[in-house]
C-alpha cells in the first residue's frame, strides 16, 4: 500500500509517495512566495481594459495575475484572493502567480503534509531522495535500450526519447519509464514528447494505447501521436515541479540539499559545509541559524570554485 512521507527540511519540504520501497511520486515545496491554496487580502494595482483580469499586489510584495474580477473592482481596491497557482520560474523570465476572488477566510498555504495527508518523518529511506534529485538535476532517465532527456522550456516541458532499439520497440520501451518520470519529477502543464518517428499508423495507435494504459491514473489530456512521433500532454499546473525547481535555480537547490546533508552528519564536532561559491551565496543566514539550532553545533562554510554546483558536502570537524 502506498503512503506519502514528508521531510520538513531547512528552506524546503520534500515528499515522496512510497510504494513497496520505491518512490513512485514526489513533491518539493520551497516556502516563501505565493502558493496555491493561500487566501489573503491583496490590492488590485492594475486592471486590463474591457476584461475581468488584472494584477494584484500581496502584503509580501509579490504580484499575481487575477482572473474573474468583479465588474466594479477598480484599481486600488483591496479584495480577498485565493492563489490558484504559484509563480513559475523559467529560463530568462518568471511567470507570475495566479489568483481569483474568494469568500473564504484568510489562511496560509498548506504544508506538504497537510496538502497530501502525509506522515512526517525524520528521514526518508536511504537513497530514495538522492536518486530523485539526481534525475531532476540531470534531466535524464535511463531505461533498457534508451533514455529520456527532459528539458523545461518557456513553451512547454520537452521529453526527447533516444536509444539503440528499432523505432517501434524504442517507443514501446519508453512508455512505462515516461509515465514513472512524470510522477516522480512532478511534471505538469504542457508537456511535449518526441517519440521516434513511426510511419505506420497501426504502430502509432499501439503507442497511443500503451500511453492510455500507463497514464490511466494520472489526470491529464493528451493528443494522439502524429506522423512525426510527437505527443502533447496537458496536466493542471498548480506549483513548480521537482525538475523545474532544481533546473531553474541550481545553486538554491544545491544549498538546500547541503543543509539536509549537514543535518544527517552523525559524527561529533562542528559542521563544515564545503561548496561552490554560488552555493555559498545561496545559503541564507536564517537557514544557517536554523541548522545551528537543529544540530546544536557551530557551523562553518568553505567555498571551493573547483567543486561542481551539485558536489557540495558536509562533515564534522574538531571545534
Amino acid at each position: 500500500m502506498s503512503e506519502w512521507l514528508v521531510e520538513e527540511g531547512i528552506g524546503e519540504e520534500r515528499a515522496i509517495l512510497l510504494d513497496c520501497g520505491h518512490a513512485i511520486a514526489a513533491r518539493l515545496r520551497w516556502p516563501g512566495g505565493l502558493e496555491a491554496g493561500q487566501v489573503e487580502d491583496a490590492r488590485l494595482v492594475a486592471r486590463t481594459a474591457n476584461s475581468r483580469r488584472g494584477t494584484a499586489r500581496f502584503a509580501c510584495g509579490e504580484e499575481a495575475l487575477v482572473d474573474s474580477l468583479p465588474h466594479d473592482a477598480s484599481e486600488g481596491t483591496v479584495m480577498r484572493l485565493a492563489v490558484t497557482r504559484s509563480a513559475i520560474a523559467e529560463r530568462g523570465r518568471l511567470k507570475r502567480a495566479q489568483a481569483r476572488p474568494s469568500p473564504e477566510a484568510p489562511r496560509p498555504a498548506p504544508t506538504l503534509a497537510e496538502d497530501l495527508g502525509a506522515r512526517v518523518v525524520g528521514r526518508f529511506p536511504a537513497g530514495l531522495w538522492d536518486d530523485l534529485f539526481s534525475d531532476a538535476w540531470s534531466g535524464e532517465v535511463a531505461f533498457s535500450g534508451g533514455a529520456l532527456t527532459i528539458t523545461p522550456t518557456p513553451a512547454m516541458t520537452l521529453v526527447d526519447i533516444d536509444g539503440t532499439l528499432p523505432p517501434r520497440e524504442l517507443a514501446l520501451a519508453a512508455v512505462e519509464p515516461l509515465a514513472g518520470a512524470l510522477a516522480r519529477l512532478d511534471l505538469a502543464g504542457s508537456i511535449g514528447i518526441d517519440f521516434p518517428t513511426l510511419p505506420d499508423k497501426n504502430d502509432r495507435k499501439q503507442i497511443d494505447g500503451a500511453l492510455e494504459r500507463a497514464l490511466a491514473d494520472w489526470s491529464h489530456e493528451r493528443t494522439a501521436m502524429n506522423g512525426f512521433g510527437f505527443v502533447q500532454i496537458v496536466a493542471k499546473l498548480r506549483h513548480p515541479g521537482l525538475l523545474h525547481r532544481i533546473q531553474t535555480d541550481r545553486a538554491a537547490a544545491s544549498a538546500r540539499r547541503l543543509l539536509r546533508l549537514a543535518e544527517q552528519v552523525s559524527e561529533p564536532g562542528a559542521l563544515l559545509l564545503t561548496c561552490h561559491p554560488a552555493v555559498k551565496a545561496a545559503l541564507r543566514s536564517d537557514w544557517l541559524a536554523e541548522l545551528t539550532r537543529r544540530s546544536g553545533r557551530a557551523v562553518r562554510i568553505e567555498s571551493d570554485p573547483a567543486l561542481a554546483l551539485d558536489a557540495a558536502f558536509a562533515q564534522a570537524v574538531p571545534l
